[in-house]
């Protein structure tokens, strides 16, 4: 009985992230059909767990359509190490962005993923640049590629210390990046800017992301334990 009672919560558990999940940063909201084809879910199930989830607040109800809900705004709002690791990178974050004149984005690995957690964007902002809550492979990123240079059986960097540039496919946009790293070489993080490849990917442009991540490192170093 108690592995049936443990099997069917994790079903519940995993259809309602199945719904959450539906939501792009686009969507201002959605029908129950919409949510049903997106989570590929039965739409009396998704109808079920919409009204549920309304009564608990993780999803608010706007006309004929769903929106997500503050109850999600305020648990976000408890994750604490990434606001944390945000608020202490934002000056320094202003300060590159200011020198640089581009798009400045702190990243964090998460598995095999990166999540944004902070973006200022730049005067030469071009195209399609990073938002928060946005999440690629880690393999597609500069970020994560100079995080996960750090990580045994994935290191494919030369020289892991070095900023990297990485060009996205199909993009006008450089982003160069350098690992936010622990005493014990650590990746806790990453800050990289973006932008047109005529003037994100110089010198001294790499030079000024790599001397921020430094930075940033020694100061989280220097912080009293929790």
């Amino acid at each position: 009985m108690r592995t049936t009672q443990w099997n069917d919560a994790v079903s519940v558990i995993d259809r309602v992230t199945l719904v959450l999940e539906c939501f792009r940063v686009d969507d201002k909201r959605l029908g129950v059909s919409e949510l049903a084809r997106r989570a590929n879910l039965p739409k009396s199930t998704v109808s079920r767990l919409v009204s549920e989830l309304v009564e608990h607040r993780y999803l608010e109800r706007d006309g004929s359509g769903i929106r997500l809900g503050l109850r999600l705004f305020e648990l976000g709002e408890l994750a604490a190490q990434p606001n944390a690791l945000r608020g202490l990178a934002l000056s320094t974050m202003a300060d590159l962005r200011d020198a640089t004149g581009q798009t400045v984005h702190l990243e964090v690995l998460d598995g095999s993923d990166v999540v944004c957690i902070g973006v200022l964007r730049g005067q030469d902002a071009v195209g399609r640049h990073p938002r928060v809550g946005d999440r690629w492979s880690a393999d597609s990123t500069a970020a994560g590629r100079v995080m996960r240079a750090y990580v045994p059986g994935f290191g494919s960097v030369r020289d892991p210390g070095l900023v990297l540039r990485h060009d996205r496919e199909g993009s006008e946009i450089t982003c160069a990046a350098s690992a936010i790293l622990t005493p014990d070489l650590q990746p806790i993080a990453a800050i990289a800017i973006s932008g047109p490849q005529s003037t994100a990917g110089g010198e001294s442009v790499t030079l000024a992301v790599r001397t921020a991540a430094i930075a940033l490192g020694r100061r989280l170093a220097a912080r009293p334990p929790a």
